[in-house]
């Protein structure tokens, strides 16, 4: 666990993972679903040019969301993929860009699972589950065994093209957050059952990409407190994942909450002020030395310094934060308090605040002023628009 700091050295510190890499400040771009590829999983102009602006921007480490294992299950068709047909060219310039000013930049590895994009997949999780008119279809135990090859496959296609590290997306209701969770899991084989038995696939995953990445190259995890779902994850079972993951080769682990399961609650989309996570980020550090992020909430410098001078996490994980003021880092760490002015909605439909940020996140990588006064409606058209036109050039690959 990394010794305490005087507030004014708080964010600007480095911080050597287990792995020997270090992340030069205490700040980064938690993972969200940008939607920039191009339809069929490789990285766009718009999309490099977003990550290079984090970079300039004084971000420790950029973690790019939802890039797929398996392109049969998709978030959505503006997913990146690490698979043999992946334009390594076009990945290479990605990293080279994101990485600048000694900025890391990591995959978050990921496969949709029960919540694939249902024009592009047939939707299959740890176990067949029916609520309301939710249905999804069970793996089979051979298709779980298959899943740390894809991982570690997708793990050294990243390394190979300038990734500085990957991350394993196990949080907000995908498919490795399935697997923890017990309403999704019901299995009876060795990968369902108590915790340490829905925790299994997870552990696999890691130890293959270890062995396949080597032991220099860092690896993270995302992972959830809480699934905020009736008989979803628990704080305690979560709690347990901590302490098995104590036990493996990961070098980070991020602190989330929530699901995208249709209904649930959206922690990002309360209206409550956050910090979300920091209450169950301090029974985490209880159980694990692991250097801890916590995500969700943060919209003020002082926040985050607080949150660090307690000694409770090593970095601080921003999202729409970093929407709003693509530079904020800059800002935060020469001791300038900015605060990004959060735009608020009426009565937004649910999923559109976020189809709202992402839209933003294309005016960032075409260089253009953030308009925060874009329209709702509007912005959740050319959202789900974009997406349809994305549906026939992704079957065309992939299928």
């Amino acid at each position: 666990m990394a010794q305490p700091l005087h507030n004014d050295d708080l964010l600007n510190s480095p911080l050597k993972l287990p792995c020997g890499a270090i992340i030069k400040n205490r700040l980064i771009k938690s993972a969200m679903s940008d939607s920039l590829a191009d339809g069929e999983g490789n990285p766009t102009g718009t999309q490099i040019r977003l990550y290079e602006r984090w970079s300039q921007g004084g971000i420790g480490l950029s973690i790019v969301g939802e890039v797929q294992v398996d392109a049969k299950y998709p978030e959505n068709p503006g997913n990146l993929v690490l698979d043999k047909n992946s334009n390594k060219k076009a990945l290479q310039a990605l990293t080279s860009r994101a990485a600048i000013n000694d900025a890391h930049i990591w995959p978050q590895l990921g496969h949709a699972g029960a919540l694939a994009y249902q024009p592009l997949s047939q939707l299959k999780g740890p176990s067949h589950l029916k609520i309301g008119e939710f249905e999804c279809s069970g793996m089979t135990e051979k298709e779980v065994s298959r899943l740390p090859d894809m991982y570690a496959k997708a793990a050294i296609i990243a390394q190979d093209t300038g990734f500085t590290g990957v991350q394993i997306h196990a949080g907000h209701g995908f498919l490795l957050s399935q697997f923890l969770s017990p309403l999704f899991n019901r299995r009876k084989d060795r990968y369902g059952g108590c915790i340490e038995d829905r925790s299994q696939i997870i552990v696999e995953i890691i130890e293959k990409i270890r062995l396949t990445v080597g032991r220099t190259f860092p690896i993270g995890i995302k992972m959830n407190s809480s699934d905020q779902l009736e008989g979803g994850l628990s704080q305690e079972d979560a709690l347990e994942v901590v302490r098995i993951l104590d036990k493996t080769s990961i070098d980070l682990i991020e602190l989330s909450g929530g699901s995208y399961f249709p209904g649930a609650k959206s922690s990002s989309d309360s209206a409550s002020g956050g910090p979300y996570f920091v209450d169950f980020a301090i029974k985490a550090r209880s159980v694990t030395n692991i250097p801890l992020v916590v995500t969700g909430g943060f919209k003020t410098r002082e926040q985050a310094t607080n949150v660090l001078s307690s000694d409770t996490v090593d970095f601080v994980g921003l999202g729409r934060a970093l929407i709003l003021k693509p530079d904020l880092p800059k800002e935060w760490i020469s001791g300038i308090g900015f605060i990004p002015h959060f735009p608020k909605f009426e009565s937004p439909p649910h999923g559109g605040i976020t189809a709202w940020y992402t839209m933003i996140l294309t005016v960032i990588g075409n260089d253009k002023e953030i308009d925060v006064n874009l329209a709702l409606l509007p912005a959740i058209q050319a959202y789900e628009n974009r997406d349809k036109a994305r549906i026939t050039k992704w079957l065309a690959k992939y299928q």
